[in-house]
């Protein structure tokens, strides 16, 4: 009875961190600075976070030089694919981006094969065809947003390689302590770009009370919060579990964005359908790896 009442209080949190992931994107688009400086503030914030959460659990964060540089390398993919991802929103929609952003489950199955040296498989193809088909819908009668749909995909397969990197590394330290280093990553790729394009001046750091507000809650509860939480909730829910829940993540977010954001977010009909293919692509994926798992 005690096993049953915690699978469902994690069933529950799980949801919720969906939700405030789902709230990524909304906050993306209410953050007025630059994409750029908007991902160098919430990597910043989030690796005082985690390291903050570290030291209270009084967990060490020590790894091998080898380690660290990986992970490094990692964060920076991770800055990538979080400036892409805001820079998409700030070119067309939420909505827009957070359906391309869904396109990651399709890239991860693409490559999946070059990282782990599986044999492609059927249904992964048939699936891509028909993601391949809801995209095409979308940029057909959403040209106007075609910047917007190419920085989303761009960014979805920036998702799938820090993903299958994290997939192959996670076995070789605690996942909280690869996220500090990913965090510290991404913040050390920004600055040194900054560094040498001159972006480090008055204007960069004057950043409006507002902002400030939604980069913490951005940082700390969708980033830090957030990833702490989904580690927690792998102890007692499988990762099959896991992950067709996050997918919902564009669901969610673009009903929020539509109730926040009204007219600007409204859509053509065909785009919801473009969009429902994508989505029907990803839950048939689940259901044909489930059935595969027995």
């Amino acid at each position: 009875m005690k096993q049953s009442h915690k699978h469902t209080e994690d069933i529950l949190l799980l949801h919720f961190i969906v939700i405030i992931l789902s709230f990524t994107a909304i906050l993306g688009k209410l953050i007025t600075i630059e994409a750029e400086n908007l991902v160098w503030y919430r990597m910043l914030i989030a690796f005082i976070g985690i390291a903050g959460y570290l030291r209270f659990q009084k967990k060490p964060a020590s790894v091998s030089r080898k380690q660290l540089f990986q992970y490094l390398g990692v964060g920076a993919i991770i800055a990538a694919h979080w400036y892409t991802f805001f820079a998409s929103i700030k070119a067309s929609n939420v909505s827009i981006a957070l359906v391309a952003l869904s396109v990651t489950t399709l890239f991860v199955a693409l490559l999946q094969p070059l990282f782990f040296k599986r044999k492609i498989v059927g249904y992964e193809v048939l699936l891509s065809l028909l993601t391949i088909g809801g995209i095409a819908t979308i940029f057909n009668v959403e040209g106007q947003y075609s910047t917007g749909i190419i920085l989303g995909l761009l960014s979805a397969l920036l998702a799938a390689l820090f993903s299958l990197f994290n997939a192959k590394l996670i076995s070789k330290n605690d996942a909280t302590v690869i996220s500090l280093y990913e965090m510290l990553g991404g913040v050390v790729i920004f600055t040194l770009i900054f560094l040498t394009t001159g972006k480090f001046n008055a204007e960069f750091f004057q950043v409006s009370m507002a902002d400030w507000g939604w980069l913490l809650i951005l940082g700390l509860v969708c980033t830090s919060f957030a990833y702490v939480g989904t580690v927690k909730v792998l102890r007692s829910l499988s990762p099959f579990t896991v992950s067709i829940s996050i997918n919902l993540e564009p669901v969610y977010g673009i009903i929020l964005a539509l109730f926040i954001f009204g007219e600007s977010e409204a859509m053509a009909p065909a785009f919801y359908f473009g969009g429902g293919l994508i989505l029907f692509s990803i839950l048939l994926n689940a259901w044909f790896k489930k059935k595969a798992m027995g």
